[in-house]
């Protein structure tokens, strides 16, 4: 998802996107303790996609 799309949700649906993508991580760390991790660039990409949504999220909260 790009900053463009993330701008276009709503505060409710960024906190479920926000749960979602906390989610994804906590599955991909068991993975990693485990061995079967195959694509480790994963867990990066995925932490910056939360910064976005909780920037976003910030200002939109904010802005009320």
């Amino acid at each position: 998802m790009n900053l463009d799309e993330i701008k276009e949700l709503t505060p409710n649906e960024l906190s479920s996107r926000k749960k979602e993508l906390r989610q994804e991580i906590f599955h991909l760390r068991l993975q990693q303790q485990a061995g079967q991790l195959e694509k480790p660039h994963l867990l990066r990409t995925l932490r910056h996609e939360i910064a976005r949504v909780e920037t976003v999220l910030t200002a939109k909260t904010k802005a009320q």
